[in-house]
């Protein structure tokens, strides 16, 4: 899975941000290493320095195998909730995405389970 790293001129620190953001991915999303070929991050400072509520952004988008890109976005008060943010809704994303097709492909379901 590579890992593609994306900033505004607003963001700074970008080599260190680069590293945490890529362990959060790892530690997050590192279960879908297989299905996943690429995922882009992009990270942004709405305001750009100006005081203010959550104005910093982060864009994920996943590229699984033979399949459609999947993106998400969180906005939030600091660049480490944002890209957290989206890095937990893009494994929520992947999880009801591979399941579905886990399901699709035969695979015992949960509901298989319940009714044992």
């Amino acid at each position: 899975m590579q890992i593609q790293f994306n900033t505004d001129d607003n963001v700074e620190g970008r080599d260190a941000l680069a590293q945490q953001v890529t362990a959060e991915i790892e530690n997050v999303l590192g279960r879908f290493s297989d299905q996943l070929t690429r995922i882009e991050v992009h990270l942004s400072d709405e305001n750009a320095g100006k005081s203010g509520g959550a104005d910093k952004r982060c864009l994920m988008e996943a590229r699984p195998t033979g399949r459609q890109p999947m993106a998400v976005t969180h906005q939030a008060a600091t660049l480490e909730e944002a890209y957290r943010g989206a890095a937990r809704k893009l494994r929520s994303m992947a999880e009801s995405t591979f399941g579905k097709l886990a399901d699709q492909k035969g695979a015992a379901s949960i509901r298989d389970n319940e009714h044992r």
